[in-house]
């Protein structure tokens, strides 16, 4: 019997992952699309969608708090697998990812995670304090300059929200924060002339 329950459970906990994956997909691509449309791509009967999201609210807003979870465990990640100036870069890399998921998903989201909300703290406050970790690891290794505030970085890269997904978005992006990176480098030491 233990072993039927601990089935179901595995089940259900695919199930559930594949209908997060599937919902990123489709509701990136356009916002409109249906929770059946939904549960066909994604392999499971409605009624087992709608059992673990009862609402397409209920969906899309999980769907975006696995995307923040996402992102933030990928700058710990990244510190650990890379030198932090390019643990920097393709965070940010990964951030512009996110907020072309969060195009997709902008209506839905708008009215529940606006400053004030319990969603904007869940979901920003871990993504600045991601960021943070990244910035004082390049901070440490002399690749951006000191004292940043990573509220303030976020706001530098404000303008990755508004770039239009339907558009070569990753070359903007790129164009974007490559201007950011080069207002937070560090400052060459005294003598040295900085490179172009």
């Amino acid at each position: 019997m233990a072993g039927a329950t601990r089935r179901r459970r595995s089940d259900a906990a695919q199930n559930r992952e594949a209908i997060l994956a599937v919902a990123l997909a489709a509701l990136t691509e356009s916002g409109e699309v249906s929770l059946n449309a939904i549960a066909k791509r994604a392999g499971v009967a409605n009624a087992t969608l709608y059992r673990h999201f009862p609402t397409r609210e209920s969906l899309v807003l999980e769907v975006y708090r696995h995307e923040v979870r996402q992102l933030v465990s990928t700058a710990d990640q990244l510190l650990a697998e890379r030198e932090p100036g390019d643990a920097l870069r393709e965070w940010v890399a990964r951030l512009a990812q996110y907020a072309m998921t969060k195009h997709g998903l902008a209506q839905a989201i708008r009215a529940a995670a606006s400053p004030g909300t319990a969603l904007f703290e869940e979901t920003y406050s871990p993504i600045v304090a991601a960021l943070g970790r990244v910035l004082a690891a390049a901070e440490q290794a002399g690749v951006v300059r000191a004292g940043l505030d990573p509220d303030d970085v976020i706001l530098a890269l404000a303008g990755l929200w508004e770039i239009d997904p339907a558009t070569d978005w990753k070359a903007r992006a790129r164009t974007l924060y490559d201007l950011v990176f080069t207002g937070l480098k560090a400052d060459p030491p005294a003598g040295q002339i900085a490179s172009p």
